[in-house]
């Protein structure tokens, strides 16, 4: 299995063209080809929103440098991704996740459980007496503490786009 402060950091674009970072974990001395445990974590992170509709993800050659693997295994995932319906290749712009990937809430759906939860942050800030611009500051403080907690710093993260 591998190593979780040995698992690298993928940086990838988000529907806003916003950097955002992943974990991917490759286990070496499995059956499972590294390109199918690459498609299948990459298929349930889109499944589960982690990796949201229109995200761009990382070129084949930056994946695989980030990953230590081979291009064409990186290639390969991606087309087995491509063949799923969750992500689409276009051209030399890049690979985007879809914008309903199969076996993933319903993007409608996703956005009234967003619009629900930033009423409920609203209300507790009313209640709280905070404004917007406070409250904004302390949600991207809360972000960077969440994602300092997730990632150990001392792991090798892939090159930005």
């Amino acid at each position: 299995m591998t190593d979780p402060e040995s698992a690298p950091i993928v940086t990838y674009r988000d529907h806003r063209g916003d950097e955002r970072r992943l974990i991917i974990r490759l286990e070496t001395g499995t059956n499972i080809p590294a390109f199918e445990q690459l498609r299948a974590q990459l298929s349930v992170m889109a499944a589960v929103g982690r990796l949201e509709p229109q995200s761009k993800l990382p070129t084949v050659r930056e994946l695989a440098a980030a990953l230590d693997l081979a291009p064409g295994t990186v290639a390969r995932a991606y087309r087995e991704l491509e063949n799923d319906g969750i992500v689409e290749g276009r051209g030399r712009r890049g690979t985007f996740v879809v914008d309903e990937p199969p076996h993933s809430e319903p993007l409608q759906e996703r956005r009234e459980r967003v619009a629900a939860a930033a009423g409920r942050f609203i209300f507790e800030l009313r209640m709280l007496g905070v404004g917007l611009d406070d409250a904004l500051e302390a949600a991207k403080a809360a972000d960077r503490r969440h994602d300092a907690k997730t990632h150990d710093p001392k792991t090798k993260a892939a090159p930005a786009q």
